[in-house]
């Protein structure tokens, strides 16, 4: 997996990113990721029920939730550190 993160951390724009994921994922896994950022950036924002993100993004309440528990409660904070970095960023 090692390998993996560190192809990842290679990529030196995000044409090159786009290239890398469009071959490593399919289509539907691709989907599912962008839905799942998507969803952990309106978590974050704080503004919209779990019932109103599953009616912009199509997403299930349980998959809002899964998102929600890695955001705000997982120890791994992925989520949470580049949200914090995109936002500091802008």
């Amino acid at each position: 997996m090692i390998d993996l993160y560190q192809a990842i951390l290679s990529l030196g724009s995000e044409d090159e990113c786009a290239a890398f994921m469009g071959d490593l994922c399919t289509p539907a896994e691709l989907n599912a990721m962008r839905e799942r950022w998507l969803i952990a950036n309106l978590l974050y924002e704080g503004q919209l029920s779990y019932r109103e993100i599953s009616a912009q993004t199509g997403a299930s309440t349980t998959t809002i939730g899964r998102v929600a528990r890695f955001l705000q409660q997982e120890n791994n904070k992925g989520y949470l550190r580049i949200i914090e970095r995109l936002t500091q960023n802008a």
